[in-house]
């Protein structure tokens, strides 16, 4: 089986229809990505040279943050916003010229809303956010496929400070710093509440991340 299939058999059964798992083509390619093919359809992209040097449990954590994005409806979507914005601000430049008011408006409101999503799409805060509720995702669907709680934190933990030791640019190497951050917190809570539950402390512990 290559490893392309493999990953395929990964996805929850009710996504297998219409998300496909392929070899990224671009010139050079993220490890993993996301891009929507269709209305309906995402295709998870993998620079498979990268890939296969990473541990199995590894890549299969990575691989479900990519799942939990689709899951959280957080996938890229194609830059329409830059032409809005163009169009709103020619738009509104034209309606001065022949003084519009209404038309102005609109076209102000245009060019506003597409800013906004620029805004959204490139704000660190909100990529942080999304990538740390894809995490959760993660987790949750490794335990799904018969990890358990603390093995998946420590397979997605594992993953996130080999490419903290792989990643050169500090800004992104800042990013998946963050995301180990925020696992460590969510396996203490995960240790607390499995504690509850079973009257033990021996569950998960938060070093589990770092492996």
């Amino acid at each position: 089986m290559s490893e392309l299939q493999r990953l395929k058999g990964l996805l929850p059964p009710e996504m297998q229809s219409w998300v496909f798992v392929e070899a990224a083509a671009a010139v050079d390619p993220a490890l993993i990505t996301l891009e929507e093919i269709g209305r309906d359809e995402v295709e998870i992209q993998v620079d498979l040279d990268a890939w296969d040097s990473l541990a199995l449990d590894y890549r299969n954590l990575l691989f479900w943050h990519e799942v939990g994005r689709i899951q959280n409806d957080t996938i890229p979507r194609d830059g329409w916003e830059m032409a809005a914005l163009a169009i709103g601000l020619g738009g509104a430049i034209g309606e001065l010229w022949v003084q519009d008011g209404l038309l102005l408006i609109m076209a102000l409101g245009l060019s506003g809303f597409a800013g906004y999503r620029l805004y959204l799409k490139n704000n660190a805060e909100k990529r942080l956010r999304d990538a740390i509720a894809a995490d959760e995702r993660a987790i949750d669907l490794a335990c799904r496929f018969g990890y358990s709680v603390p093995n998946a934190y420590k397979s997605l933990g594992g993953a996130l400070k080999d490419l903290v030791e792989k990643t050169r640019k500090k800004k992104k190497r800042g990013f998946y710093e963050d995301r180990l951050e925020a696992l460590r917190k969510s396996a203490g809570k995960a240790r607390a509440e499995m504690a509850q539950q079973q009257g033990s402390r021996q569950s998960v512990t938060s070093e589990n991340v770092y492996g």
